[in-house]
């Protein structure tokens, strides 16, 4: 047993990664592989699954090389990725989804808004199983791109063998198994897995009753639990493209930041003393955010989505919101400053990424009062949650004259307030509803930084917690083989058995909080006035 090992394989919007962890969940090796991604106007997003299997491969055997590890030790498999769409047609072969008619680009990416439309006319619908997306479904989801490529490319539509969700598709073309994971076709799908059944009412009256009539043949008629082994494991096929053996378990796929939860809210506390995962909310900060918590009962949030049923831990209810744009909109914003490219290059001199050479500036990134009178709504992708308005833009507020690198920290620190004012907007509307939250346990690339997670700490009001990996989403999907392999009999065991935490964050002095509930008050009305300034110009 001490000498199995288990591969995490996530996909991100922008890269491939891949690691290698021993049975308790220390990381071996990892190694990452960049993906391609095209951005037209419409709010086009699309990548290629071809590419994505590609980079896959070249990570996993990047990781397996930096491992030190034989691919006959290896015992499970794991994926997750993001909520894209992936059209095949009926023999695997990709499908067109956009204006370019290649075939090559046959994923809509999770944040691709061209649906919108679509999206709103769903929601006009008022359909029961809305009442399951927090009441009103995201152009982020499935159904609503479903219903896009129905009406703008009908022939594209008619020829599709299978529509997957974009982890669903790695199973499958690691394992060629039909199954879909309960995490994807619930939370993005508008699965019940509650009930174990689809609506098909709903998809009769939205205008997708063709995939009812079939039976959701195309969109999944075997409905799994997360972690279930998968066929006879890893195809030959498969192996030979990942450099592994054929008949390795894989077990039944996360979404990307499903993975981080499960690789991080059951993890034992210091004292040793099992966790409580419903005290814990997961936020996992990347290009987007995302939040997870989870519930013993069903909690309806309006606009946090959800309540799924086991879709992250087998057994609980999960509520899930977050931000479309995390990651992603500090780096915009950034780029909107006069002495950008000035901070690149004195980064890049230092051999450091940006924002670690930002907040490194001496008596500066660690005050974040000097951001008192510059105030950002970073939603430059919409509002995911609470709100559930993905027609909300970005505000900042508070700009003067000032062009120098110091006016650059300030709008950086204002950023991070910004970002952590929209968690704690989640915070809150889930405590209405007597979601009761201890901690945050945070991971993501963004999140590495100690000044991010002290922010988040003081504008939640919430002691925040970082996994002791480096890596949790892949450990995550790591645990996924983990159990397909038998190595633990239960998620639950894996994620006790693989995980820890490491440093915790707690709320800073009163003089804090009194200056984040201002900043925040100040958040709230810049947002008000915003969905204000749109019905004035509508």
């Amino acid at each position: 047993m001490a000498d199995q090992f288990f591969i995490g394989i996530d996909v991100g919007t922008g890269s491939a990664r891949a690691g290698v962890f021993d049975i308790k969940g220390v990381l071996r090796g990892s190694a990452r592989q960049g993906i391609t991604i095209w951005h037209e106007s419409g709010d086009i997003v699309e990548q290629s699954s071809e590419n994505i299997w590609q980079s896959i491969c070249a990570a996993v055997k990047g990781a397996l090389e930096e491992a030190d590890v034989a691919p006959s030790a290896i015992a499970g498999i794991g994926f997750d990725a993001t909520c894209s769409l992936v059209v095949v047609d009926r023999q695997g072969r990709p499908l067109s989804v956009g204006p370019s008619g290649d075939a090559n680009r046959n994923v809509i990416v999770w944040m691709d808004h061209r649906a919108l439309d679509q999206t709103k006319r769903i929601n006009e619908t008022d359909e029961a199983v809305l009442r399951y997306v927090g009441g009103v479904i995201s152009p982020e989801m499935e159904t609503p791109k479903l219903l896009w490529l129905k009406e703008h490319k009908p022939e594209i539509f008619e020829a599709a063998g299978w529509f997957f969700d974009l982890p669903d598709y790695l199973s499958w073309r690691a394992t060629g198994s039909l199954d879909r994971s309960v995490c994807t076709v619930t939370c993005k799908w508008t699965y019940l897995a509650h009930e174990k059944r689809w609506d098909a009412g709903y998809f009769h009256k939205i205008g997708l009753g063709t995939l009812a009539d079939e039976g959701f043949r195309r969109i999944g008629n075997r409905i799994v639990d997360v972690a279930t082994p998968l066929a006879t494991g890893l195809t030959p096929k498969a192996a030979a493209d990942l450099g592994l053996l054929a008949g390795i378990p894989v077990g039944a796929s996360l979404i990307d930041a499903h993975a981080g939860g499960i690789g991080t809210v059951g993890a034992a506390g210091k004292d040793g003393q099992p966790a409580d995962v419903t005290a814990r909310m997961a936020y996992v900060f990347g290009t987007s955010a995302c939040t997870m918590a989870s519930t013993r009962e069903p909690a309806f949030v309006p606009g946090v989505w959800g309540p799924y049923f086991s879709a992250m831990v087998p057994g609980l209810w999960l509520n899930e919101g977050g931000q479309s744009a995390a990651g992603a909109a500090l780096d915009h914003l950034l780029t909107l400053h006069p002495s950008y490219a000035q901070a690149v290059e004195k980064a890049a001199t230092a051999n450091r990424p940006l924002l670690a050479w930002l907040e490194a500036q001496a008596n500066i990134a660690g005050d974040v009062t000097l951001a008192r009178d510059l105030h950002v709504v970073p939603e430059f992708l919409g509002n995911r949650a609470p709100h559930a308005d993905p027609d909300a833009r970005a505000i900042i507020a508070g700009l003067d004259l000032e062009d120098d690198l110091d006016s650059l920290v300030k709008l950086y620190l204002a950023g991070l307030c910004g970002l952590a004012y929209g968690a704690r907007q989640i915070v809150e509307a889930m405590a209405a509803k007597d979601i009761a939250l201890q901690q945050i346990i945070i991971s993501g690339g963004a999140a590495q930084s100690p000044l991010v997670r002290q922010i988040i700490a003081d504008a939640t009001g919430l002691e925040v917690a970082v996994a002791e990996t480096p890596e949790p989403v892949l450990l995550g999907s790591a645990m996924l083989g983990a159990v397909a392999a038998r190595a633990y009999p239960t998620l639950a065991d894996a994620m006790s058995g693989m995980s820890a935490l490491g440093a915790t964050y707690a709320p800073s002095e009163a003089g804090m909080k009194t200056f984040h509930d201002a900043k925040f008050k100040v958040y709230e009305l810049l947002q008000a006035a915003a969905r204000q300034a749109r019905m004035v110009m509508a």
